[in-house]
């Protein structure tokens, strides 16, 4: 009822404006050059009903953008007005030439406007969108699949729209990147274990191989060997020599036994 309630009042429309008479050439540069001069509210006014039908048919090769074609003519007719105030009839071409550009911008800023909350680039969008527009046979054919790609590009969706059979929203098929209970408790565990087997290999260490690894291997900014050595009063090489044999029994305490080893237990707290 409403579709056809809106195709009466455009039928309605285009029979109102059919009744204002295009002007020839010679009168169209004769009330322009006018308006041009004086700025005269009476000219402009001829200038933009005379050209009204052009609006609709501009209109109408963006009827599948999902706009109502009342909005859409309504705003092709601003851009036509916009036309009118800056067109110059000393530039050699009608007014329409110069007021198609006006017309179908309006129209594309409406329609980037309306279908969506989201900003997005408009450039960009604009090429996608309304890069073939422009041809009326190619705007007018509604199974175009690029083109409804691009208008569902365009609209939001929203999450607590239905989705498959209906019983499910988009905000319900969301899958939660977060750890769940279980993963977070073996998380947990494995680093309360990760830090008992560290603290039960760093007691494998004497004083002075511990107080060297905390400095050089879980420090996070380690210190130089020189550093080390004026701490301890030990050359270069002797506190590299202490470093190397205090990770090999950290690695020998860390690596799981082996039944080779014999099962034996490799961290054996010094006496």
């Amino acid at each position: 009822m409403t579709q056809a309630l809106l195709a009466d009042s455009i039928q309605n429309y285009i029979a109102e404006i059919n009744r204002f008479a295009l002007l020839k050439p010679e009168e169209e540069f004769k009330i322009a050059e006018r308006y041009y001069k004086e700025r005269s509210l009476d000219d402009a006014h001829i200038l933009v009903t005379s050209n009204l039908r052009y609006v609709v048919k501009v209109a109408f090769e963006f009827r599948n953008y999902g706009c109502r074609m009342a909005d859409l003519i309504q705003e092709g007719n601003i851009g036509l007005m916009h036309a009118v105030k800056k067109f110059n009839p000393y530039k050699g071409f009608r007014l329409i030439t110069y007021a198609t550009w006006w017309i179908r911008s309006s129209i594309q800023e409406f329609i980037l406007r309306t279908k969506g909350l989201v900003r997005r680039n408009s450039k960009s969008l604009k090429r996608r969108l309304f890069c073939k527009s422009t041809d009326v046979n190619a705007a007018s054919n509604a199974d175009d699949s690029n083109n409804d790609d691009s208008l569902y590009a365009l609209s939001d969706l929203s999450l607590d729209a239905p989705v498959h059979d209906g019983r499910l929203t988009h905000v319900d098929v969301l899958m939660d990147e977060r750890p769940g209970p279980m993963q977070t408790a073996q998380e947990k565990q494995q680093k309360n274990l990760a830090k008992r087997d560290v603290a039960s290999a760093l007691a494998v260490l004497n004083p002075k191989e511990r107080f060297i690894i905390e400095k050089r291997v879980m420090s996070d900014e380690p210190e130089s060997l020189q550093w080390l050595g004026t701490e301890l009063g030990l050359t270069r090489e002797r506190v590299r020599q202490i470093e190397s044999a205090a990770i090999k029994k950290l690695r020998s305490c860390l690596t799981p036994a082996t039944p080779s080893s014999g099962g034996e237990d490799a961290c054996i707290r010094p006496a």
